[in-house]
């Protein structure tokens, strides 16, 4: 019998199509192979959803200027027939971003099925605003149009690096866990019940009210807990969600001025917390959705963060009002813990007892022992993530870029510590960690109880060829970061906490052999990129080879 390969064979042998190996049952007296699933295709069980109601009716909006928003909380029989639409058709599976190749789409992550699962309630499919990070770099930093997901047009491809403390608006990472409302400023109103004495309810002027509340300015930085992730996922894959896949890279983090008040200062007002009260559950006014089940996006800080002033009520980002993709027009900065407890579009913050039940808060953004993992992973194995620990992260240059350089390598990146920490040191290495030299202090940024600084220096480098520079960082506590990714990693693949490891290829120009050669390319108008192209030219004369052979022993030895 024949037996032909399949055309990915030796990629699948090789683990570079990792989905597509069967598993290994070898509990038995035989080993059985277990194949990866195959989806079905679409079905719709239109009888079922047909009796349910229409979608646009069943889920409806109910508030004048509240485009997107949906509430959910307030409504479990809605939740119930929203989950019992959502079993009732199939949708595609989670695309494969850790064991199969990365998309060339900028975003990676198109949202799709989210599109789908909104739509499947009556969404519409379509749910950008207009001043969308796309249509502000068009309209206000054409400049930075490399920036975005256009053909490429024979030009060599850009980054932005800058060692300026702020990031720009437009730049400022972006991660949503929905679709975006689009909330009209005068008909908003913000919500405040729960274990507090007198429950209120605020619009943006009375936040904004000086005489009852004072202003906060802070300069603070947001990380996502998934920064770094590709870096995990290239050593081993990990949990199968459809964003925790998301090859986040070290632009997962920003540094904005906000604007806005003390979470504290309107708890006050409220009479203040009662009957043991602890946390603060914040309600965001995006549809979220998890295991076929609907819900608006709800986490929890600790009163304790709280009443030390650390939780911020903003409205202003960067001189600007929010833009509707960072939370207009408000949201809330938690200073120092993950991105994922700064709540957009908030609308209602209720005073609870325990941490939220809320899936994102018990469910998510977990940080797991080493040995847990689909086959045995539960929530209670995790710590929720909190603060951010010490981190840092080369901005320039890539991984696997060519440097040409006269014995030192510019190098620009940042370094971060949450909870209140700071950055100290920053220490860089051109030999994978065996040297170590510190970034002069008037190479960094000011330092800040809430920020990262931003460094650059010019790493000394004497070798060519293929080197590892790495990046770590002590923060004003002494903590550091491990030197292997291996000690981070974890299931959900959160928080890359590692020392920043990239491959360069070193080209030292002050070396004679070397200068000569680039001027050869030169004078050729050879090929010199990418590094990995022949050459097509003679690189050395016959007569240079056969002196070479006379003036030295031959490649043998006489006995």
């Amino acid at each position: 019998m024949e037996t032909l390969n399949r055309p990915n064979e030796w990629k699948i042998e090789q683990g570079l199509s990792g989905a597509e190996l069967p598993f290994l049952d070898q509990t038995g007296r035989d080993t059985v192979a277990i194949p990866p699933a195959k989806w079905g295709g679409f079905w719709k069980d239109e009888e079922t959803i047909k009796a349910l109601g229409n979608p646009k009716e069943l889920f409806a909006r109910e508030l004048e200027g509240w485009k997107g928003y949906v509430e959910w909380e307030k409504y479990p029989e809605k939740k119930a027939i929203a989950h019992k639409i959502l079993t009732s058709q199939s949708f595609p599976p989670h695309p494969e971003y850790q064991m199969a190749p990365i998309p060339d789409t900028n975003p990676v992550l198109d949202g799709y099925r989210w599109k789908l699962w909104h739509h499947a309630l009556g969404g519409e499919l379509d749910s950008v605003p207009d001043d969308s990070w796309a249509c502000v770099l068009k309209e206000k930093h054409p400049e930075m149009l490399h920036l975005l997901a256009f053909p490429y047009n024979g030009e060599p491809p850009k980054r932005l690096v800058t060692s300026k403390p702020i990031t720009p608006n437009p730049l400022h990472f972006v991660r949503n866990h929905g679709g975006i409302p689009i909330i009209d400023k005068e008909k908003f109103n913000l919500t405040l019940d729960g274990l507090v004495a007198n429950p209120k309810t605020y619009t943006l002027d009375d936040l904004m009210d000086e005489s009852k509340f004072p202003r906060m300015e802070k300069l603070i930085t947001m990380q996502c807990s998934g920064t770094r992730r590709i870096e995990q996922i290239a050593l081993y894959p990990g949990q199968g969600d459809e964003l925790p896949q998301a090859p986040w890279a070290e632009g997962a983090i920003g540094t904005a001025r906000y604007v806005g008040i003390s979470l504290k200062k309107v708890i006050k007002d409220c009479g203040g917390l009662i009957n043991g009260a602890k946390h603060l559950e914040l309600y965001g006014a995006e549809t979220y959705f998890k295991a076929d089940h609907v819900m608006n996006y709800l986490v929890s800080v600790p009163w304790s963060k709280v009443k030390a002033n650390e939780v911020m009520l903003a409205w202003e980002m960067n001189g600007e009002p929010l833009p509707k993709i960072h939370g207009y027009p408000l949201r809330v900065v938690v200073m120092g813990y993950i991105g994922a407890r700064s709540v957009k579009w908030l609308y209602r913050i209720k005073a609870i007892e325990n941490p939220s039940l809320a899936p994102v808060q018990s469910k998510e953004y977990l940080y797991f022992p080493q040995q847990v993992g689909k086959h045995n992973q539960r929530p209670t194995d995790g710590i929720q993530i909190q603060e951010m620990p010490v981190s840092s992260a080369i901005m320039s240059p890539w991984t696997k870029q060519v440097v040409i350089h006269n014995g030192a390598i510019h190098c620009k990146g940042w370094a971060y510590s949450g909870g209140g920490r700071w950055p100290e040191r920053v220490e860089l290495s051109a030999d994978g960690g065996f040297s170590w030299y510190a970034v002069p202090n008037e190479n960094l940024s000011k330092k800040g109880k809430w920020t990262w600084r931003t460094w650059e220096y010019d790493l000394p480098c004497d070798v060519e060829g293929w080197i590892e520079i790495v990046c770590r960082c002590w923060d004003n506590s002494l903590n550091s970061q491990p030197l292997s990714v291996r000690a981070a990693w974890n299931w959900g693949l959160h928080v890359t906490s590692s020392a920043h490891r990239i491959s360069v290829y070193s080209i030292n120009k002050t070396r004679e052999v070397t200068r000569k050669k680039l001027d050869k390319f030169e004078q050729l108008g050879a090929i010199l990129a990418p590094i990995t192209q022949p050459e097509e030219f003679s690189t050395q004369s016959w007569e240079e080879y056969e002196k070479f052979w006379k003036e030295n022993d031959p490649r043998d030895v006489d006995e």
